[in-house]
């Protein structure tokens, strides 16, 4: 009986240890069931199905490869947010990521009169002290703004040279805006004049290397015109402005419009400051319309708000009065008009004149007539101050039936005389006429400016002036070519030699040297090979570094002549390219040879053809010492 109720409470102790371990393993695999469907839920929900999870017991297991760190951390939160963030294990990996693009390099570079600033993001490679040294050399007193960064990336194709380039530039540049970038520089700034623009962008177009695109925006103020000032006649050769002048583009070209109707070839108007009233180009089309009615012979003349009006001597009377009235009532209100029919006069009866000539070579004579002494040593006076005092002749008298206004209309002519390379002016009671040749294209308009503010309402002046090319001072220079041809030329009058064997040029070729400064003086700045050659006798490496030591002695020849040498190479060719037969003394001797070549752009340099204009390199790559090898010449 005792045993039998012992085995029965074993066995019932028994089946609830087996009840409780079968309900415990009933509960934890519904906790790990119920996490691990959560925690999946809340990832799917958030778009992470690359997620596996697994739960074993308490722990929540998370695997798979997030695409990135960030990921992987907003998954490991959100299961933390599910179950708490303790049981969470992680067992994820990250996806690879690709290496960080290297950013866009580029810099900012601002100057004015307040001082430069720099602004961007440099390679690590720049020299960046450099750079600021240099833009504190232009800076000078007012000082340099740094704001440049600096990143750890390797510098972009084209980088230094446009830095370079971009340094270079800002010496010449006193108010601009300069960007940079590894392929491109941009350029935006003033000048003071159209001379000096055009001047500016030719010197910055040849300075840019060849792989960088150069962008250039240069503005010019308009000129302030004093008085503003229109002349317009009709000869028998056609009809002409002596002078144009409008306030806008718009005004200018029904100006040039209404000229071409009345037979003018090809006019031009300069647009500037200045004007009296915004209906100027009314007036100025009213009044070649009245002298297209007129016919040859006449002309008028807008000096500010007063407009002389000259017909041709014999015009009809009845015509003139009618042409004057239909001009006064088409005319704005604030200008004035003063209309002349001159007399017919006998042409035997020649008037009291003075006259002044300006030669090309600068030298003037004065002639003709004056009303006093005082005048006649005024005007020589103020000709040997504008000419120079060696360059004057004067042969004038005095009489004494000259106008009263003689003295100014003299020193006026003198005064106009003066914008021109050569002409002659002459000066009568009447009129004034000027003649001549000038390099500066806007020279009729500041001619005629002139003369109508210095005579006077009413004064009669004719102004033929001719433009030319030759004579403007920044299209007048040569071209590299012209300029290659006629160093050619003073090398194959006078060859450059040197002593035997050696790299020093013979005495016989420093006028040969001389002559060739002043042409490449005279062309500015050219990119030029100067090329040495050699003949065939002696080792081919000698030859080589003879012809280079040659090259490297004319160009320091140059140097001391000061001429710029920042753009030319020194290169030998040794025995290369013959020109004549090495088995003869004569053909050596014209294979021993000194050449001149531009430096043209895209062309890949030869000695056998022409090679240069325009290219990437800058810069001087001779030595400082010559090397000298002996070798038989």
């Amino acid at each position: 009986m005792r045993l039998s109720s012992l085995l029965t409470i074993f066995l019932t102790f028994a089946a609830a240890a087996v009840i409780a371990l079968v309900a415990a393993n009933f509960s934890v695999s519904l906790i790990e069931d119920s996490s691990e469907i959560s925690v999946r839920d809340a990832l799917d929900e958030k778009g992470m199905t690359w997620a596996e999870v697994e739960a074993n017991g308490l722990q929540v297991a998370l695997s798979g490869t997030a695409p990135t760190e960030a990921v992987r951390f907003s998954a490991l939160t959100t299961a933390g947010s599910v179950v708490d963030a303790a049981r969470v294990i992680d067992d994820m990996g990250v996806a690879a990521q690709e290496a960080l693009a290297a950013p866009k390099f580029s810099m900012e570079i601002l100057r004015n009169d307040s001082g430069l600033s720099v602004i961007g993001l440099i390679p690590t490679s720049t020299d960046r002290e450099n750079v600021v040294t240099r833009f504190n050399s232009l800076a000078g007193s007012t000082g340099v703004t740094d704001l440049l960064e600096t990143a750890d990336y390797p510098a972009p194709e084209g980088w230094e040279n446009a830095i370079e380039f971009a340094l270079d530039a800002m010496s010449s540049l006193p108010r601009a805006k300069v960007s940079v970038d590894a392929q491109r520089v941009a350029i935006t700034a003033i000048t003071d004049s159209a001379i000096e623009k055009a001047r500016l962008e030719k010197n910055l177009q040849k300075m840019s290397p060849d792989q960088i695109e150069l962008t250039l925006d240069i503005a010019a103020p308009r000129p302030v015109i004093t008085p503003f000032t229109t002349r317009f006649q009709i000869t028998d050769e056609g009809a002409s402005f002596d002078a144009c002048s409008a306030d806008t583009d718009a005004a200018a070209a029904r100006i040039v419009a209404a000229a071409k109707a009345a037979g003018a070839d090809d006019p031009r108007c300069t647009v500037g400051l200045g004007v009296p009233t915004p209906r100027w180009a009314d007036a100025v089309t009213a009044s070649i319309s009245a002298l297209t009615k007129l016919g040859s012979g006449a002309s008028f003349t807008i000096a500010d708000a007063d407009i002389t009006l000259l017909a041709a001597a014999g015009t009809n009377r009845s015509e003139f009065d009618t042409v004057v009235g239909e001009l006064e009532n088409a005319l704005p209100s604030v200008f004035a008009l003063q209309a002349k029919l001159p007399a017919t006069q006998d042409p035997d009866a020649g008037p009291p004149e003075f006259s002044a000539t300006l030669s090309p070579e600068g030298q003037v004579q004065l002639r003709g007539r004056v009303n006093d002494p005082a005048l006649r040593e005024l005007a020589t006076s103020f000709a040997k101050a504008r000419f120079g005092s060696d360059s004057v002749y004067t042969a004038t008298r005095v009489v004494d039936d000259l106008p009263l206004d003689w003295p100014t209309r003299v020193l006026a002519g003198l005064e106009a005389l003066g914008q021109l390379s050569n002409g002659a002016v002459t000066v009568t009671p009447e009129a004034l006429d000027l003649t001549g040749n000038t390099g500066n294209p806007d020279a009729s308009t500041e001619i005629a400016s002139l003369l109508a503010g210095k005579l006077g309402e009413g004064a009669a002046f004719d102004v033929n002036v001719t433009y030319q090319k030759k004579l403007d001072p920044v299209l007048g220079l040569p071209t590299p070519d012209e300029c290659e041809a006629e160093i050619g030329t003073i090398v194959q009058a006078g060859k450059i030699n040197f002593e035997p064997g050696s790299a020093t040029i013979d005495a016989s070729a420093l006028g040969t040297m001389d002559e060739i400064a002043a042409v490449i003086k005279r062309c500015g700045d050219l990119r030029l090979e100067i090329q040495g050659y050699t003949d065939s006798q002696g080792r081919e490496e000698m030859n080589l570094a003879l012809s280079q030591s040659r090259a490297e002695s004319v160009l320091n020849e140059l140097r001391a002549r000061r001429v710029s040498t920042r753009s030319f190479q020194a290169k030998g060719y040794g025995e290369d390219s013959p020109v004549a037969s090495n088995d003869t003394e004569a053909g050596r001797e014209a294979n021993r040879r000194i050449e001149f070549r531009l430096i043209r752009p895209e062309t890949v340099a030869t000695p056998d053809e022409t090679t240069l204009e325009n290219t990437a390199q800058t810069g001087d790559t001779a030595t400082d010492t010559p090397t000298e090898e002996s070798a038989t010449e």
